[in-house]
């Protein structure tokens, strides 16, 4: 099987956690989870991320991470990729990027690409092999970590030429994001709590090779590792940090 890769720019080890401004949009992605909604809470070594998850519109990408972290798979894990303004990936418990699991009997699962959900900054998405014998989906998953800037007017001149709608391209322009994504790997959740932590994930130090290149896997001293995925249903239970002034 081939990595399950992206493409992207290239990003400086250690760089700053940026400042991201609160997104005032009505997009899904950017609305507050409602009770009752399903949630996935990621308990990693840099801290605590929250996301809520969209069955109804993800919903094989969604049955094959829920079910596998309620059977452990995820857990002791390691994020593998980790780039600065671009994105930091895991779900692979080789730890190398090449490999994955699903549900249903390690086979891929296709495409689902809901009109609702993009590649905004925070979303988490469902990383796509092409190429190989199984193309698809599998364990691997990932955090959006572009820039507030990063979509800038001449991307959105072209979100607007391809149909986007004036919400979808106001929210790209306020979160940043990776729209050239939005047709290629399923999004199944948003980060809702955490996104500090997620972008703490892309600023650490990766390995670089011998001529300089920068190979986006985090430094063994900087091994970031997911402890634990427990699944809930919004608000969940409370954080360690609400636990402890109670």
């Amino acid at each position: 099987m081939l990595a399950l890769s992206l493409s992207g720019c290239s990003g400086g080890a250690s760089e700053r956690v940026p400042d991201r401004p609160a997104v005032q949009s009505g997009e899904r992605q950017f609305t507050a989870p409602a009770d009752g909604d399903l949630i996935a809470i990621f308990d990693t070594s840099l801290g605590e991320v929250r996301a809520v998850l969209y069955p109804d519109a993800a919903p094989m990408a969604v049955q094959n991470f829920v079910g596998l972290a309620r059977n452990g798979y995820y857990d002791g894990t390691i994020i593998w990729r980790s780039e600065y303004g671009f994105a930091v990936q895991g779900g692979d418990a080789t730890g190398t990027g090449t490999s994955g699991s699903t549900i249903w009997s390690n086979h891929a699962y296709p495409l689902e690409a809901d009109a609702s959900l993009k590649h905004y900054a925070g979303a988490l998405c469902a990383a796509f092999a092409s190429g190989g014998e199984e193309e698809g989906g599998n364990s691997q998953f990932y955090f959006v970590t572009a820039l507030p800037d990063s979509v800038d007017k001449t991307m959105q001149e072209e979100l607007a030429a391809n149909g986007y709608t004036e919400a979808q391209i106001a929210a790209y322009a306020d979160a940043g994001g990776l729209p050239y994504l939005d047709n290629t790997d399923t999004v199944f959740g948003q980060v809702y709590a955490g996104m500090e932590v997620v972008d703490a994930m892309a600023c650490v130090d990766t390995v670089q090779t011998e001529d300089g290149a920068d190979t986006h896997r985090p430094t063994e001293e900087a091994t970031i590792t997911i402890n634990t995925v427990t699944i809930a249903t919004y608000p969940g239970p409370a954080t360690a940090e609400t636990a402890e002034g109670e």
